[in-house]
C-alpha cells in the first residue's frame, strides 16, 4: 500500500533536482555543450589563437554587464551603457594628448557622472529606470557628437603613447583587457555574495519596502549601482579606444540590449532580487561563442548573431518563468 506513494514522492524528488540543476547550472550547460560541438565541428574553433580572441571580444562585454549585474538585481536598468561606452572610448582618445592619467580618468570621471545622475534620478525622485537610462542614452550620444563634430572628427591615440598597452599589450599571449575583466569580475562576485552592499542589492531588488523596513539603505544602494554601471561602461569604452588606437564614433549601438541579454541569460531575473556574477561571465561566454561560431561558418551573414541571440534570450526567459512558477508551488 506505501509503494506507489513512495514512488510518487521520489519523482517529486527528481524533478525538483533537476529544477534546482536548470536554475542554477542551465547557462552553464549550455555553454559546456555549444563549446564541445562547435570543437569537434569547426577545426579552427579550438585553436590557442581563437580562443585568445574569444576571451579578448569578451573582456569588453563582459565589463559592461557587469556593472548592469548590479542594476538589474535591484530591479532596475540601465539603457545608456552602449552611448556611455562609446562617449568613454572618444573621451579616452581626446583626453591620451595630455597622457597616460587624463586618457582613462577623463571617461571614469565623465561616464561616472552621467551613472550619479541616473541613480539620483531613479533613487530619490522615484522616476522610472526605463525612462531615466532612455534620456541618458540619448544625451550621451549628443554629447559624444558634439564632441567629434557631428562624427566627423575621430581622435587618434598617438602611437607609442602608454595608454595603447593597456588595451593592446599580452600576458601569455591573452590580451590586458582579458586580466582586467576577469580582476573586476572576481572583486564584483566578491562584494556582491561577501559584503552588506551586496546582501543591500539583493533585498533592494526583492523587496524595497522590506529592505526599507531593515534599515537598508535602499537609496543609496540604487545610486552607487548606477555609478558602477556607469564607470564600468567608460572603462571599457577606453580599452576599445586603447585597443583600436582612436575613438571610434560608431561602436555601441544596441550594446545595452547585449549587456541585459548575457545578464539575463546567466540567470539574473529581470524582476531584480537574484542573480550572480558568475552567470553573467558564462552569459557572455554563449554570445560570444555564438558570434565565434556564425563566423566560422562563413557564409551566413553577421545578422544572424542577432536573430540567435534573441531567439536564445527569449528561451531563456521562458524557461526562467517556467522554473520560478514551479518554485513558487513547491
Amino acid at each position: 500500500m506505501t509503494a506507489a506513494p513512495t514512488m510518487a514522492a521520489q519523482d517529486s524528488t527528481r524533478r525538483e533536482l533537476m529544477t534546482g540543476v536548470l536554475q542554477k547550472q542551465g547557462a552553464a550547460i549550455a555553454l559546456v555543450l555549444m563549446v564541445a560541438v562547435a570543437w569537434l565541428l569547426f577545426p579552427r574553433f579550438g585553436s590557442l589563437d581563437n580562443l585568445r580572441d574569444i576571451a579578448l571580444q569578451s573582456s569588453f562585454l563582459a565589463i559592461i554587464a557587469l556593472g548592469m549585474t548590479f542594476v538589474i538585481i535591484t530591479g532596475g536598468i540601465d539603457l545608456s551603457v552602449g552611448s556611455v561606452y562609446a562617449l568613454g572610448g572618444v573621451l579616452a582618445a581626446y583626453g591620451s594628448q595630455w597622457g597616460f592619467l587624463v586618457a582613462l580618468l577623463l571617461p571614469l570621471a565623465v561616464c561616472g557622472l552621467i551613472g550619479l545622475i541616473n541613480g539620483l534620478l531613479v533613487a530619490k525622485t522615484g522616476m522610472a529606470p526605463f525612462i531615466v537610462t532612455l534620456a541618458s542614452l540619448l544625451f550621451a550620444r549628443g554629447l559624444l557628437l558634439a564632441i567629434t563634430t557631428e562624427g566627423a572628427t575621430t581622435y587618434k591615440i598617438p602611437e607609442g603613447e602608454a595608454f595603447v598597452e593597456l588595451g593592446r599589450g599580452t600576458l601569455f599571449g591573452f590580451g590586458y583587457p582579458v586580466f582586467i575583466a576577469a580582476a573586476l569580475c572576481l572583486i564584483g562576485g566578491l562584494l556582491l555574495r561577501r559584503t552588506r552592499f551586496g546582501q543591500a542589492v539583493f533585498a533592494t531588488g526583492g523587496s524595497e519596502q522590506s529592505a526599507k523596513l531593515m534599515g537598508l539603505p535602499v537609496a543609496r544602494t540604487k545610486v552607487t549601482v548606477y555609478v558602477m554601471s556607469g564607470v564600468l561602461s567608460g572603462l571599457a569604452g577606453a580599452l576599445t579606444a586603447a585597443y583600436l588606437q582612436s575613438g571610434v564614433t560608431v561602436i555601441g549601438v544596441g550594446l545595452e540590449l547585449d549587456a541585459i541579454s548575457v545578464v539575463v541569460i546567466g540567470g539574473t531575473l529581470l524582476t531584480g532580487g537574484m542573480g550572480t556574477i558568475l552567470g553573467t561571465v558564462i552569459g557572455v561566454g554563449i554570445r560570444t561563442v555564438i558570434q565565434n561560431v556564425i563566423n566560422q561558418i562563413g557564409t551566413l551573414d553577421s545578422n544572424y548573431q542577432s536573430v540567435v541571440s534573441g531567439a536564445f534570450l527569449l528561451v531563456v526567459v521562458v524557461l526562467q518563468r517556467s522554473l520560478a512558477r514551479t518554485t513558487a508551488r513547491r
